[in-house]
């Protein structure tokens, strides 16, 4: 519930400062959403395709891993979900996520690395997490909030162009005009993508709270002590950064310099949640 109200107070945040800026330079809010509408809208409807290509993931079926879907039938059931997908993704960097527009175009990506490292109870707790993020239509809230911060990063470069050619012009500029114009065009970037971050973290937050009720806290806790040390020694190769927030750990090693600039919570914090979630009857009914 806390993760939720959090969430909604952050794009509440994002949305006015869009709305903000739109009011004092007097731009239609209409025209930057739609500029920023478009490539999010292919992203959202075939994110599940782009994403499991770029990564070379394969849809695997009950013969190829039966134990694997097991788990996830398992998991969905308790989940309330339907069965997802499940694809496998040959890398030894361990890693899972999910993606997909809803619950019934959703998929589960397992790494061969994740699978050689835990145990099939680390798994579950796994599978759970990424579950969770499907049942909460995490797709589409990243999706919404992408295209509220793209808006405002279109509005700041238009902002910035049309200061390029007025420089260029005869006509009289106003010096606190030209000020405000450049704190926006320097910050309000920076303050949309710290929030689309910072939902990010809240997220992961809310799907680890729904992988310790899908699954056990524990087995949760215990994969993502493995997965921050077996990332550290097989970080991804080859991969987009841009869908670093998909994963269930940072696969590109490292945590961010600023956490406000990063996508994922700390992982210490995470386990330190997920035990103390471990001592709650509801959590391990």
């Amino acid at each position: 519930m806390m993760s939720t109200l959090k969430t909604i107070i952050l794009m509440a945040l994002l949305t006015g400062l869009l709305y903000g800026a739109c009011l004092l330079f007097s731009i239609p809010p209409l025209i930057a959403i739609l500029i920023a509408l478009i490539p999010n809208l292919i992203a959202y409807f075939f994110s599940d395709k782009i994403v499991l290509m770029s990564y070379g993931a394969k849809i695997v079926d009950e013969r190829e891993a039966p134990s694997l879907h097991r788990i996830v039938e398992k998991v969905s059931m308790k989940a309330g979900v339907p069965k997802p997908k499940i694809a496998i993704v040959e890398t030894p960097t361990p890693n899972a996520f999910a993606t997909g527009r809803n619950p019934e175009h959703a998929v589960v990506a397992v790494t061969t690395g994740i699978m050689n490292l835990l145990t099939p109870q680390e798994l579950e707790g796994v599978i759970a997490h990424e579950i969770s993020h499907i049942k909460h239509r995490d797709i589409l809230i990243s999706s919404i909030v992408a295209v509220i911060a793209g808006a405002i990063v279109y509005l700041a470069h238009m902002l910035q162009w049309g200061m390029f050619f007025r420089f260029g012009s005869d006509d009289e500029n106003n010096p606190l005009e030209i000020l405000g114009s450049l704190l926006f065009i320097i910050f309000a970037p920076i303050a949309a993508t710290i929030i689309q971050f910072a939902i990010s973290r809240q997220r992961e937050y809310y799907a680890d709270e729904g992988g310790a009720k899908y699954s056990h806290p524990i087995y949760l806790a215990n994969a993502l002590a493995k997965l921050e040390k077996g990332v550290s020694m097989y970080p991804m190769e080859g991969g987009n950064p841009a869908t670093e927030h998909m994963f269930i750990v940072n696969p590109f090693r490292g945590e961010s310099i600023l956490r406000l600039f990063s996508t994922h919570p700390p992982t210490e914090e995470r386990i330190k949640r997920l035990l103390e979630m471990a001592k709650n009857p509801k959590y391990i009914a």
